[in-house]
């Protein structure tokens, strides 16, 4: 059995060698004369897994070890006896992670109370559910807008789009990439979008870049009408607008998602998907043993004087700081690519306890819901 992944994948060299033929090359350069002998892919984002590369290969199964899933051709697939998967929901802490810093970075530079915040979250699956988590045990209001869960679920709990635009403070999209259907998210924040919403809000998208009109989103940036923009993913990555980048507050080159937790899990749902496809028994419940971690574990916070949102932003950057890949990605926005690939380490807050002195609003019951230990 011949498997060809991408050789940017972490942990995974070494696991499928026992019972494979293991192939790794660049994902960006996986061409179809890599795929006529082999069985299986583990590919990320980079890979476009469309019909000009499947066709004529031996191709039985595609993992690929990331949430999204639109760089698969998934109706080819299907058509053709392809059997594919993603990794649903494995860094969905990680992207959490992402925008506890930001939101929390803007609360104590621009003064404001996230109690008086209200966010609202455009997309409530994996990644959408744990922002509202993270959202609600800070503080703040939170509005949900998911169209297809409130069609199956019910309306209960949910809002339409207008009342996000008119209500929130915050506006976060968390949604697939989709090109057409009644749930179409391409171009979903276009220029109606942009000039509906009500307050001086604002925006933020770490989702793919191709759901914002960038032109559109430079325009309304321009006339002042929203706050700003925070962005981690862009059309045409890895060659961004290098206006838009200017324009951000904080720009970070599509690695919201990118701890190390979530790339361990990535690859582990991969490896495990693809062992139960091809019957290896062995790593079905396989996941990496010596996921490594930070030199210091132990978060100590002085409380005194400080207010919530300075203590929260003190605690969670030490665990993930935006302003460090948003200064790297401004530095070098021609090394998208290379900053992604040699990524270094971040880990949740599950792996980091806290110590806190001096604290009179019980600030260690919010970080421990938030997932930090004591």
């Amino acid at each position: 059995m011949k498997i060809v992944c991408d050789n940017k994948i972490p942990f995974l060299k070494g696991v499928l060698e026992p019972y494979a033929d293991v192939v790794y090359l660049p994902g960006a350069k996986i061409a179809k004369q890599d795929l006529l002998d082999a069985d299986g892919l583990i590919v990320r984002t980079r890979t476009k897994c469309k019909k000009e590369i499947l066709e004529g290969t031996n191709l039985k199964f595609i993992a690929t070890a990331t949430i999204g899933f639109d760089h698969i051709d998934g109706a080819y697939c299907d058509s053709n006896g392809i059997a594919w998967t993603n990794a649903a929901g494995c860094n969905s802490s990680s992207v959490a992670q992402y925008i506890a810093s930001a939101v929390l970075s803007l609360a104590v530079e621009k003064k404001f109370s996230l109690s008086d915040m209200t966010i609202g979250i455009v997309g409530v699956g994996n990644v959408g559910s744990k922002v509202a988590k993270f959202a609600e045990t800070v503080g703040m209001k939170v509005l949900l807008n998911d169209p297809p869960r409130a069609r199956k679920e019910g309306e209960a709990g949910f809002v339409s789009l207008e009342k996000i635009l008119s209500d929130s403070d915050i506006i976060t999209f968390h949604v697939p990439l989709t090109m057409d259907g009644p749930d179409k998210t391409s171009y979903m924040a276009d220029k109606i979008f942009f000039n509906s919403i009500a307050k001086c809000a604002w925006f933020i998208n770490s989702s793919r870049g191709e759901v914002t009109d960038t032109a559109e989103l430079k325009n309304i940036l321009y006339t002042g009408k929203i706050a700003g923009a925070i962005l981690d993913v862009w059309e045409n990555e890895p060659n961004i607008d290098l206006e838009m980048l200017g324009l951000a507050k904080f720009a970070t080159p599509h690695i919201a998602g990118y701890s190390t937790d979530g790339k361990a899990n990535g690859t582990a749902m991969s490896v495990q998907a693809l062992s139960r496809f091809f019957g290896i028994r062995e790593l079905e419940n396989w996941y990496p043993a010596d996921v490594p971690k930070p030199a210091e574990t132990i978060v100590n916070i002085d409380c005194g004087g400080k207010s919530k949102e300075q203590i929260l932003l003190e605690t969670i950057k030490f665990t993930y700081d935006v302003s460090g890949d948003d200064q790297r990605l401004r530095s070098s926005p021609k090394t998208f690519e290379k900053q992604r690939e040699e990524y270094p380490l971040r880990r949740e807050f599950p792996v980091f306890k806290i110590k806190l002195t001096n604290d009179g609003t019980n600030m260690e019951t919010v970080l421990r819901e938030l997932g930090f230990q004591k």
